[in-house]
């Protein structure tokens, strides 16, 4: 009799998926932290978690903080999520990285980067974090002469670009150098105007409509991300074409970006943590950069702008919105 119960068991875990053979029975506990006011991914991580067997209420339960787009209240959320001790810790973005990193020393943290790991501090090597964190950065210098390709392409006659950026971004040194040397080889005058709060950013935006720029060039991080209506909407006011690196810049107004697909990005975070419950240690996991990179114009921002697209731009875009 005991013997058949097990071998009956032994047939149905057979049948299962093997994110859930691995879990069945067991009830794990993930925080998700974000400096983000919304949600914008965190449906897109909870589903790559559903794809490898994990059920929310039967053999995981999240623990989900938004920080409201501001940096203040991270440490205090970063804080009360650390205090339910969960199995494992999701980061999205640097800021809410930046604020685990000082409190989860023993709990293992899987993030979404948009810098650069090792320069922040966080990660020893990309191939070795070496810690108890490991992840995706989204970082990545061959997408950033393309954009400027990008813009100069859809717009020829375009003859100087601002550009925007955190300098407290970690890599942003290196982004900006190769911002300016596409710039130049392409032919662009190029100014570059610095934003760390919110407050600064309304100065740089100000000060950037007076320019009499043709263009924008907007680094992607968690500041611009959780403004970019408003840096949008100041370009369009001030009759700039805007690209930036995420697709959330496009389907708010900018004229094109060009970058990692986040969604999907977030989505792959899952296989991080599903290997960590396994067992597997962070520090041995490498990081990845994103597998996915697509482009989208936003033709409304082209006739707003009264911008023509030229067609061979068009047809190389993963989505266009009109």
């Amino acid at each position: 009799m005991h013997r058949r119960r097990a071998l009956s068991a032994l047939a149905l875990a057979a049948l299962l998926p093997t994110g859930a053979r691995a879990q069945a029975g067991k009830l794990r506990r993930v925080g998700f932290i974000s400096f983000a006011a919304a949600p914008l991914f965190y449906d897109a991580f909870r589903a790559g978690m559903k794809d490898l067997g994990y059920e929310e209420g039967k053999n995981v339960l999240f623990h989900a903080r938004f920080g409201g787009g501001g940096v203040d209240q991270l440490d205090a959320l970063a804080a009360a999520l650390v205090a339910e001790r969960p199995d494992i810790i999701v980061a999205a973005g640097g800021p809410a990285l930046l604020s685990v990193q000082k409190l989860a020393r023993d709990v293992p943290v899987v993030y979404s980067f948009s810098g650069d790991p090792v320069a922040a501090g966080v990660a020893k090597t990309l191939a070795q974090p070496g810690n108890n964190m490991t992840g995706i950065s989204l970082m990545s210098l061959d997408l950033v002469g393309k954009r400027m390709e990008l813009l100069k392409e859809s717009l020829p006659q375009l003859k100087s670009v601002a550009i925007l950026a955190n300098p407290d971004h970690p890599g942003e040194q290196l982004e900006r150098r190769v911002s300016f040397e596409s710039a130049s080889t392409l032919g662009l005058e190029h100014r570059y105007y610095q934003a760390q709060s919110p407050a600064e950013l309304v100065g740089a935006l100000d000060a950037i409509a007076k320019t009499g720029a043709h263009g924008l060039v907007v680094f992607p991080d968690a500041l611009t991300l959780a403004h970019r209506q408003r840096i949008s909407e100041s370009a369009l006011k001030a009759r700039l074409a805007t690209v930036s690196g995420w697709a959330q810049f496009a389907e708010s107004g900018f004229l094109m970006s060009y970058g990692p697909n986040l969604r999907e990005s977030y989505r792959r975070l899952a296989t991080f943590v599903d290997k960590i419950l396994k067992g597997a240690n962070p520090g041995n996991l490498p990081i990845e950069l994103p597998s996915m990179v697509e482009m989208v114009v936003n033709t409304r921002t082209a006739g707003t702008l009264g911008l023509e697209i030229p067609r061979p731009v068009l047809l190389r875009a993963d989505r266009v919105l009109s």
